[in-house]
């Protein structure tokens, strides 16, 4: 429900002729203070005048403040702010390097794994953080189901946990499993996360500040709004320079391009780019900067498979069409990505193909000649005859329940790009007589979780590792039943796709291993469920009046919003102007006053609380 929909609308006063001004003002006066709190951005505003503040605009709100429930790429940055990993990526090439771990060790077979964690890192209630917390972390993932959620695949091949000492983690494997200098889990306390009933309900976002041992301490939250975190004075690397990070959500990107510009907010990440005019519009102007460099991201189409549980029970509504590889196939042979990099992306983008990103050369992969699935609207037209979807005397494809054939495709309300491709969409299946309709909602999770989609708009990040993107696409991420919560992107379940998985996980020699990803990557690509369509820049801009410098991973050329690590927030410097953005309470205060004053009315005071309180919402 939004803002507006909470309130009614104020009952207008009669007018005065000559209002009582004194009075009127100490009205004012007195509901300005009461309601200061609830117009400014965030709470906890009145502090020190020379407070560093870093504002980051997003276009994603969290879906949980629990790192072992959320997979949204805002809710996994700010957990990596929050809580270490045992181990890190270099900003500069992205190679491993210590973490909450200071080094690791294997035994020949390669089943039994030590690390020596680190004893100068506390925790922000002051305790030490001990190998017992990270024992206590992976034991709680292999035996409760709802704490596997998320990073449930790191977990699913230890044999055993334990913590002999406060300095030496060691952890037993079932058979050798090459990612374990990459075990992208981050570690929590155990004297707070011991408490918790309910791992799959519990979303951590009740009791504020939240105990941690990282860079930043997250000390306020609101859903839809902001996400704030205080700098940890005490934090092992050394405290960021920044004494504040904000994270604030904006339904609407070009409010937040807005907001830089008046600076409001000190970055904007877009959703997750900058769309090609808006950096445009940014490009040139006075204290901003336009950072651009290859994405970590892809972007595609996922296509229902048929939902299904690892009970074996189907769920969901996909349309059965979708069953037939023909069909999956004809409709990508319909989609032109030349047409989306140079019409949609304006050439802020590469053509998609294989399921990693050409940034990570080691993995990345394309099909061959006879293999892609270029672009032909005939031989999709013809594939789609051949599987019994004809034309009837309309034009139209039907299907073996004698109607129409009409795609539902989830789209994101924030992603412009979901929207301009999805006109196309139409355009291009609309020849083929096939029908299309763009369901852009806010919230997408609750279709997709419950199967109610023919094909969604789709994208991860993929970390310097690709063990966990592709673990998505495998049948052990299924939900158990229909109604819990699995960590599948799109319930796809395939056995030589298992296989694969399970080889390459087992593989630590580096180019065998890669060599097996990219057989997975042509497996995922000839099922026909997963069509890559491009692979987006980072394009994102800040305020260099307020950041003086920033760190972008890799250093050379990359990104500074959704890091594999907290460098970029952590690294970031504040400019010598003394602003801070997001932090003036003042100026709210005494625009408050004024509109009172000029309004003359608790309905019209109202009225305009009720629209700032939208706008913030944005």
């Amino acid at each position: 429900m939004s803002t507006q929909d909470q309130h009614g609308k104020g009952r207008p006063r009669p007018h005065r002729t000559r209002p009582r001004t004194p009075r009127l003002l100490a009205a004012a006066l007195t509901l300005a203070a009461a309601f200061a709190t609830t117009l400014a951005p965030a709470p906890q505003q009145a502090e020190a005048k020379d407070k560093k503040v870093l504002t980051v605009a997003v276009a994603q709100s969290v879906d949980s403040l629990s790192p072992f429930l959320a997979s949204r790429l805002v809710s996994t940055s700010i957990h990596r702010l929050m809580y270490e990993y045992l181990t890190n990526y270099d900003p500069k090439d992205a190679h491993v390097i210590p973490g909450l771990a200071t080094k690791w060790a294997s035994s020949p077979d390669k089943l039994t794994w030590t690390y020596t964690i680190r004893s100068d890192s506390k925790w922000s209630d002051g305790k030490q953080v001990t190998a017992a917390d990270a024992a206590w972390t992976f034991n709680k993932m292999m035996t409760d189901e709802g704490a596997a959620t998320a990073n449930g695949s790191f977990v699913g091949n230890f044999e055993k946990v334990t913590a002999p000492s406060a300095t030496e983690l060691v952890i037993e494997l079932k058979k050798p499993q090459a990612t374990m200098t990459a075990l992208d889990v981050p570690i929590v306390p155990q004297h707070i996360w011991e408490k918790v009933k309910d791992f799959s309900k519990f979303n951590n976002d009740k009791s504020f500040p939240i105990v941690g041992d990282g860079p930043f301490v997250l000390t306020d939250y609101k859903a839809d709004s902001y996400v704030r975190l205080k700098a940890n004075k005490s934090f092992w690397r050394g405290a960021p320079k920044f004494d504040e990070l904000v994270f604030r959500y904006y339904k609407d990107q070009d409010a937040a391009v807005a907001a830089l510009r008046k600076g409001e907010v000190s970055f904007v990440a877009g959703s997750p780019s900058l769309t090609p005019a808006q950096a445009a519009s940014l490009k040139g102007e006075k204290n901003i900067h336009v950072n651009e460099g290859p994405g970590r991201r892809f972007y595609a189409l996922a296509t229902n498979p048929g939902a299904q549980a690892k009970n074996g029970k189907k769920f969901g509504d996909g349309d059965p069409s979708l069953l037939d590889q023909r069909v999956r196939h004809a409709l990508f042979m319909a989609v032109d990505r030349k047409t989306l990099i140079d019409k949609v992306f304006q050439g802020h983008a590469v053509e998609g193909e294989g399921y990693i990103p050409p940034r990570f050369s080691t993995y990345f992969w394309q099909p061959s000649g006879s293999q892609e699935l270029a672009y032909d609207p005939a031989k999709a037209a013809q594939l789609l005859g051949e599987a019994g979807y004809k034309q009837n005397s309309d034009g139209k494809r039907v299907g073996k329940n004698g109607k129409p054939l009409n795609y539902r495709v989830l789209c994101h309300a924030t992603d412009s790009n979901d929207k301009a491709v999805g006109q196309y969409l139409k355009e291009w299946w609309g020849k083929l007589g096939i029908g299309v309709t763009i369901n852009c909602l806010d919230n997408v999770t609750d279709p997709w979780l419950a199967g109610q989609y023919d094909l969604a708009f789709d994208g991860w990040s993929v970390n310097p590792d690709p063990d966990f993107v592709l673990s998505i696409h495998t049948c052990a991420a299924l939900p158990a039943t229909p109604k819990d919560t699995g960590a599948t992107d799109n319930f796809i379940c395939d056995k030589t796709y298992d296989k694969l998985y399970a080889q390459q996980l087992a593989e630590y020699d580096s180019a065998k291993r890669a060599n097996v990803v990219k057989q997975m990557e042509s497996r995922l690509y000839d099922l026909g469920y997963m069509n890559v369509m491009a692979y987006p820049n980072a394009v994102e801009a800040y305020r260099t009046d307020q950041i003086a410098s920033i760190t972008t991973m890799p250093e050379k050329a990359g990104n500074i919003y959704g890091q594999d690590g907290y460098w970029s927030w952590w690294s970031a410097v504040p400019a010598d102007s003394g602003k801070s953005s997001g932090d003036d309470s003042s100026g709210i205060l005494i625009g408050v006053i004024v509109s009172v004053v000029v309004l003359a009315g608790a309905g019209a005071f109202f009225a305009l609380r009720r629209r700032a309180t939208a706008e913030d919402r944005e």
